[in-house]
């Protein structure tokens, strides 16, 4: 019942969320969402495990159930995926507790089962690549997407360090993976995956139903006619 209203709640917020970004000056980079490229979700759920999921859950996510979805077996979840659990069944919680967090980072890094919706691809898409150095922070980071976040930039290893020059950024150090855009898009995509994982399902059930309406007015509407002839 809590995961209900909890989800409800959110989803009230991406409402205000999207009218608050749609109004912001900032520019939004766009990416390109296919929840039908496993190849994309699987990268994004390896970076997702790797560099995420330390610190934030998405407690909605079961491993079985991505391992189904992604078109991996449960063998090679266990064995590459699963690092914060010892079952395939379970959910991808962390072992931190929300005491040490608020106590090392200052607040409670929040699950990610439904950030995409509640924030936006394009926004999670440029928060991703605007962090940028900054000495008056105890983290050494900022972002221009979200200011003053408690998070530091976990991927500076693939991106490199910026610069903040009046609003836009420089390189400052080379990134070692030159690919990085890339690998934002794949964890974006992945984000929006188990944001609404049956969402591919849906789109071809709902196909079928159109389909299945179409069928039905042909015969219907027939019939409506001849019932009601000596009306009309």
């Amino acid at each position: 019942m809590r995961n209900l209203i909890y989800l409800l709640f959110i989803s009230l917020l991406s409402v205000s969320s999207t009218q608050l970004m749609a109004s912001s000056k900032m520019h939004l980079e766009p990416v390109e969402i296919d929840l039908s490229d496993k190849a994309s979700l699987q990268r994004g759920a390896k970076t997702f495990v790797n560099y995420c999921l330390s610190c934030h859950a998405a407690s909605f996510m079961r491993y079985n159930r991505m391992a189904k979805d992604l078109g991996l077996t449960d063998k090679q979840v266990a064995e590459n995926l699963m690092f914060a659990s010892d079952k395939v069944g379970d959910t991808m919680t962390i072992a931190m507790r929300p005491a040490d967090a608020k106590k090392w980072f200052g607040v409670i890094p929040p699950d990610l089962s439904v950030i995409s919706r509640a924030r936006g691809a394009d926004w999670l898409n440029t928060y991703l690549r605007t962090f940028y150095l900054d000495e008056e922070r105890a983290i050494g980071t900022n972002n221009l997407a979200f200011k003053d976040v408690g998070m530091p930039h976990v991927l500076w290893q693939q991106q490199g360090y910026l610069e903040n020059e009046h609003g836009h950024l420089a390189t400052a150090t080379k990134g070692v993976d030159s690919d990085y855009n890339q690998t934002v898009a794949d964890l974006v995509n992945f984000l929006a995956y188990i944001g609404e994982p049956s969402k591919i399902q849906r789109l071809a059930l709902g196909k079928w139903v159109l389909l299945y309406l179409f069928l039905l007015f042909l015969v219907v509407y027939p019939m409506k006619k001849a019932f009601w002839k000596d009306i009309h």
